[in-house]
C-alpha cells in the first residue's frame, strides 16, 4: 500500500501512509483528497488529542457552519444572510447597529449584508417617528417565508452533528459550553 497525497493544514502537499489513512474511524479514504472536516477530525484524534478547548470548539463550529452553508446554498441563501434572518425572525424591527451587536459583526459588514438582502427582497427599511437616525429593519413576506424552508436545514445539521451521541452526553456538552460562556462572561 503506497503513500497518497493530501493537503496539510498549511495548504502544503505531503504524503500520508496507508496506515494513517485507516485512522478515519476504521474506513479508508480513497480517491480524492480528504475533506477539510476529515482532516480536522484526524488532527484532533491523532495529532493533538489534548490541545486547547478553544481550538476544538472553533473547529467544531467551522464544521457545523460548512454543513449548514452547503444546505443554504441549495436555496440561494448565504450564511451571512442566514445570520441576520435568524435574528430578524425573532426580533423584527431592529436597527442596523442592534443587528450588528446581535450578530457579533462590525456595522460595515451588516450594512453590506442588509443592502444585498434588500435587493433580494428579504428585508425593507422602515422609519422611526421619534428618531430619524434610527432606521428599523423589517422582514418582507418573502424574508419571513424563508424561515419555513431554512430552519429545518439547521435542525438537520444539528441532528447529523449529534448522531450516535448519547442524549446524556449531548446534555453534558450543552451544560459544559454554557458554563464556559458564563465563566468567560464573568472574566470579561
Amino acid at each position: 500500500m503506497g503513500a497518497r497525497l493530501k493537503e496539510s493544514a498549511a495548504g502544503k502537499r505531503s504524503t500520508t501512509s496507508a496506515k494513517s489513512l485507516r485512522s478515519h474511524g476504521g474506513r479508508r479514504v480513497t480517491g480524492s483528497l480528504e475533506t477539510d472536516t476529515e482532516r480536522i477530525l484526524r488532527h484532533w484524534r491523532d495529532a493533538v488529542p489534548n490541545d486547547r478547548m478553544a481550538h476544538l470548539v472553533k473547529d467544531a463550529t467551522r464544521a457545523l457552519v460548512r454543513a449548514l452553508q452547503s444546505r443554504l446554498a441549495a436555496h440561494g441563501v448565504s450564511f451571512g444572510h442566514w445570520t441576520f434572518l435568524r435574528i430578524l425572525w425573532e426580533h423584527d424591527g431592529l436597527t442596523q447597529r442592534e443587528l450588528s451587536r446581535e450578530a457579533g459583526v462590525m456595522e460595515p459588514t451588516t450594512f453590506a449584508a442588509l443592502k444585498a438582502m434588500e435587493r433580494l427582497g428579504y428585508i425593507e427599511r422602515g422609519t422611526s417617528p421619534g428618531d430619524r437616525r434610527k432606521i428599523p429593519i423589517f422582514l418582507t413576506g418573502q424574508g419571513r417565508a424563508l424561515k419555513t424552508a431554512l430552519v429545518p436545514l439547521a435542525e438537520e445539521v444539528n441532528r447529523v452533528a449529534v448522531r450516535g451521541v448519547a442524549a446524556n452526553d449531548v446534555a453534558a456538552t450543552r451544560r459544559t459550553l454554557l458554563a464556559i460562556l458564563e465563566n468567560l462572561a464573568r472574566d470579561a
